[in-house]
């Protein structure tokens, strides 16, 4: 790599923690249906609504990027994503926070679909699903730090003109902001795409190659986990041990240290070790762990099973999407569009387990996380 790529890898790993922005959805909803007394099924509307717009802006994304570049789409998405985090300032609405997860989710599927392809122009070779797992550790420092500043606002409510837990957002906007100039000044030669650019349907004939495809549906239960993890694990602390939200909101802060921890430790596993052995441990500690979260009746099985779905659920993302990426390698902003789409999962899996949760409690919820490890398992075989 040359000195100019080096240089250029910091501000790629500044847009990742951005990219972590999006996992505030978790703990945000949890105070958002205290202050607005929600079900579990509507306050779940709010991370599904996240996730939805992956559904929508995936694909045009891969074609944008075509047309004006990997950088250029990057800096539009960090402009999004710090637009999302004004509206939450000025109140805690339910319209207000429509707006604001609404325009997180966009901001957050143009960023997912055009960064990993950033790295790939930046690294010019290497280890990708290693580079990539050392991205989402960078991201998952933004994610678990969201509870605790999110916790540490509802200590501080007479300051900061009364924001509380919402202090979290104008904190992230500061950063978001950096991260925006910090790519902006930071010059990175794109190779210009060769032949004629895909159409919408073009993309999605993609779908009809058996590894990407398998590839998808892996992505859509990896984030289902994910988000429902995120999300449910407060609300299983609360429903079994009678915790008040301020406190259970540790279960989420713990699951992202795991995560961040797994994403760390991943990056250097990836490239000593066999990548498919190390998925199949992965997804053995996911397996566990939902074990422990249908049967766990105390603090410490509890905690164990979220640590243990935080560490494996850390690097499914990275193996999976290096695996589609580099099958069809004159196709990656393609790929990467339609991979990125998978992230609806994230609003599957939520909508799915508030209604189970709703019927017949927490556990319920699991059951539907643990379809999604099911699955996971099947892809062990197609991980090179």
């Amino acid at each position: 790599m040359s000195k100019t790529n080096k240089l250029s890898i910091i501000p790629v790993m500044f847009c990742f923690f951005a990219m972590g922005f999006v996992d505030l959805v978790g703990i945000a909803s949890n105070f958002v249906q205290k202050d607005l007394g929600l079900s579990d099924a509507t306050a779940n509307v709010f991370p599904s609504l996240v996730f939805f717009w992956f559904l929508i802006f995936s694909i045009p994304t891969g074609m944008l990027m075509n047309k004006i570049g990997r950088k250029k789409t990057v800096l539009l998405s960090l402009i999004v994503t710090v637009f999302s985090l004004l509206s939450p300032i000025f109140g805690n609405s339910y319209e207000l926070m429509l707006i604001s997860f609404s325009l997180l989710g966009i901001g957050n599927a143009l960023m997912q679909t055009s960064l990993n392809p950033l790295v790939i122009t930046v690294l010019k070779g290497g280890n990708l699903a290693s580079t990539f797992t050392f991205g989402q550790f960078v991201k998952a420092i933004a994610s678990f730090l969201a509870p605790y500043i999110a916790m540490w606002g509802t200590d501080m409510t007479d300051s900061f003109f009364g924001l509380g837990w919402r202090i979290l957002f104008p904190i992230y906007l500061i950063i978001g902001i950096l991260a925006t100039l910090l790519l902006f000044c930071t010059p990175i030669e794109e190779e210009p795409i060769e032949g004629k650019p895909s159409s919408f349907i073009d993309c999605i004939k993609l779908l009809g190659k058996p590894i990407v495809l398998l590839s998808f549906i892996g992505i859509m239960c990896h984030v289902g986990i994910d988000v429902g993890t995120n999300t449910t694990a407060p609300k299983i602390l609360m429903e079994r041990l009678g915790m008040e939200l301020d406190e259970a909101a540790f279960a989420t802060s713990l699951y992202f240290i795991f995560r961040t921890i797994g994403c760390l430790t991943g990056s250097f596993f990836l490239r000593t070790i066999n990548n498919r052995l190390f998925f199949a441990i992965s997804i053995t500690m996911m397996a566990m762990s939902m074990a422990g979260l249908y049967i766990g009746e105390s603090k410490t099985i509890l905690y164990i099973a979220i640590a243990l779905v935080g560490y494996g659920n850390s690097n499914v993302f990275s193996m999976v999407l290096a695996r589609a990426l580099q099958s069809l390698p004159d196709k990656q902003n393609e790929v990467s569009g339609l991979m990125i789409m998978g992230l609806f999962g994230g609003t599957i899996f939520p909508l799915f387990m508030g209604f189970a949760s709703d019927a017949i409690g927490q556990i319920g919820a699991v059951i539907v996380m643990a379809i999604g490890v099911a699955y996971l398992f099947t892809y062990i075989p197609k991980v090179k």
